[in-house]
């Protein structure tokens, strides 16, 4: 089964975009080291709900970051094993700040062959649940049960 890209990024890519951050913890601290961040994407106008360690990365009210989400840690599309090894080089990662190793759990939504479908993907990262919601062609190629890489990185603005 192919997996469709939003952009011309390469292989294994599933999706990738830059997204704002609206609102964080909305709905009060749940856990001292986590936040659970609100963030809508500019180019494909997809909502995001994310839980992040924010001890280890901590983001703000208002930052922007480009999100990556792949199937493989390889520049080339080439599957992994899904085990970090640090003296990997020439990965994906190596241009991103924060990177996390989850599974589909479920995706959701109104998707009948309309262009105008709404889906959600939910993805958990040991834990750190995430929840991307928006246009059913921006999440072709994802599955439930498919193991996939978060990689964020803040942008300067």
């Amino acid at each position: 089964k192919a997996v469709v890209s939003t952009q011309s990024t390469g292989a294994g890519v599933l999706f990738e975009d830059i997204f704002d951050v609206k609102d964080v913890d909305p709905n009060g601290k749940q856990f001292d080291r986590v936040a659970r961040l609100f963030c809508e994407s500019e180019s494909f106008k997809m909502d995001l709900i994310l839980d992040v360690n924010t001890q280890i990365y901590p983001v703000v009210l208002r930052d922007k970051f480009r999100l990556l989400l792949a199937t493989t840690l390889q520049e080339d599309g080439a599957p992994d094993d899904g085990s970090y090894t640090a003296s990997l080089e020439g990965t994906r990662a190596d241009t991103f700040e924060y990177v996390m190793y989850g599974r589909i759990y479920r995706i959701e939504g109104d998707d009948f062959g309309d262009s105008n479908a709404i889906l959600s993907a939910y993805i958990s990262y040991g834990g750190l649940l995430m929840r991307l919601k928006g246009a059913a062609n921006n999440l072709h190629g994802m599955e439930v049960g498919q193991t996939v890489y978060l990689l964020m990185k803040k942008l300067a603005f």
